[in-house]
């Protein structure tokens, strides 16, 4: 798989592309926002995940962020100190598909990355379906991956509809974390745990409806039905 590591600090990037590189990714290194959007050019140029530092000597990373995301669908997982529900969310918002907070893992890293990369995979075959599901004013559109509130269309990351419509396909059911962490982002590393928190108050968030996502202590969450 091609990677691209956007990445300020060359001895940073010289010791993570050599542990990338030791497990099959052809690494592509960008050391500024300017040159990372430059390498997306054609529609993602064949990268299969974007890492992005958020410390960039030329751009803050989540405008970066925005501007990739505006470009190409390819899964970007962003690289940050700030650990912080808040900026986490902002990040999520602005399109990127997860996270990793410094200091990681090397193991953490790579289950991530391909974690997103699966996942894109997946969704590039389609669905083939042709359903949608209705709840109160929420209309998801599985074909076309669209949400939309009261007719006006929501944008979600990957991950967000994942979530969203695993949830609404049994509404009033509860989801174990567990079992959600393994459908959508399929992987059992307990660590993901954070990162469903993050992507369950975005949704609450978008879609201004925070009742909608119901959390049940020690299990999990499920999806409470509006009245239509």
């Amino acid at each position: 798989m091609r990677l691209l590591l956007v990445e300020d600090d060359n001895h940073v990037a010289a010791a993570l592309s050599a542990v990338l590189a030791r497990h099959g990714f052809d690494v592509t290194h960008a050391r500024s926002g300017e040159e990372a959007l430059q390498a997306l050019v054609p529609e993602g140029n064949g990268f299969g995940v974007v890492l992005l530092d958020l410390g960039l000597p030329d751009q803050d990373g989540y405008e970066v962020c925005g501007k990739i995301r505006k470009r190409t669908s390819t899964p970007v997982i962003m690289v940050t100190a700030r650990s912080d529900v808040r900026s986490r969310i902002h990040g999520l918002n602005l399109g990127a598909d997860d996270y990793v907070v410094k200091p990681y893992d090397t193991g953490e890293l790579l289950a991530r990355i391909h974690a997103v990369s699966r996942r894109n995979v997946q969704e590039d075959a389609g669905t083939g379906g042709d359903s949608v599901l209705r709840l109160g004013a929420v209309h998801i559109e599985l074909p076309t991956r669209q949400v939309s509130v009261d007719g006006s269309v929501v944008q979600l990351t990957r991950k967000e509809f994942d979530l969203l419509a695993l949830l609404a396909q049994r509404p009033g059911v509860v989801f174990r974390r567990e079992q959600i962490i393994s459908e959508v982002w399929r992987t059992s590393w307990e660590g993901t745990g954070r990162t469903l928190e993050v992507h369950v108050a975005s949704l609450r968030a978008k879609l201004r409806m925070p009742a909608l996502i119901e959390t049940v202590r020690g299990v999990g969450y499920r999806l409470v039905a509006p009245a239509a």
